[in-house]
């Protein structure tokens, strides 16, 4: 028997539909499909989940495609970071449960694939951050940057051998240039 998905969806709605945890995200009501990763944007997550992995064993826990329970203009939000990072401080490692992120994260990750403009991931990352999502990175492999978004600081596009310094991810020296040539996706 089919059940239909009713419109919009509420939170509890779109975590018992078929839809949840297949890619889709919520917004405003309704499960949208999460663009396709292909080639480039699967190796700069590899890469990236590989550099961040190493340096927040300790510190906390790196996601990848961790769906988060959030809040966007009052309503309901469920999106899917490519990678998110939530410090041990913020999250108990010895957590059992197997569901969506409880809390915003201290870094979600997005990484532009093919058709996705770097204004929608934008607005997304201002929308992260009005969530209390403390750090947001739009990731563009074409470009070789990476753009970072913090609370009442205006964006900071990364290339090259630029480190990223950030205090709330602390001792993590990674550079743009770093990035894509793990990804082998580095123009010299």
């Amino acid at each position: 028997m089919v059940r239909a998905i009713p419109s919009p969806l509420t939170l509890e709605a779109f975590f018992n539909s078929p839809l949840s945890g297949d890619r889709y995200e919520l917004v405003n009501g309704e499960a949208i499909l999460k663009v396709a990763p292909q080639r480039f944007h699967s190796r700069t997550q590899k890469a990236l989940l590989w550099m961040l992995d190493e340096w927040g064993r300790e510190r906390g826990e790196v996601g990848v495609e961790w769906s988060v329970v959030l809040k966007r203009r009052g309503r309901d939000w469920v999106p899917i970071p490519d990678l998110t990072y939530v410090s041990f401080d913020r999250l108990s490692s010895d957590r059992q449960d197997d569901g969506p992120c409880p809390i915003p994260p201290d870094l979600a990750i997005e990484i532009i694939a093919p058709g996705q403009a770097f204004g929608n991931l934008a607005e997304k990352a201002s929308d992260y951050l009005a969530a209390g999502v403390l750090r947001v990175w739009i990731v563009d492999p074409q470009a070789q940057s990476i753009t970072v978004f913090a609370p009442q600081s205006v964006p900071e596009t990364y290339r090259g051998d630029r480190p990223i310094a950030d205090p709330l991810l602390p001792e993590l020296n990674l550079t743009a240039l770093q990035v894509f040539q793990r990804a082998g996706l580095c123009r010299l």
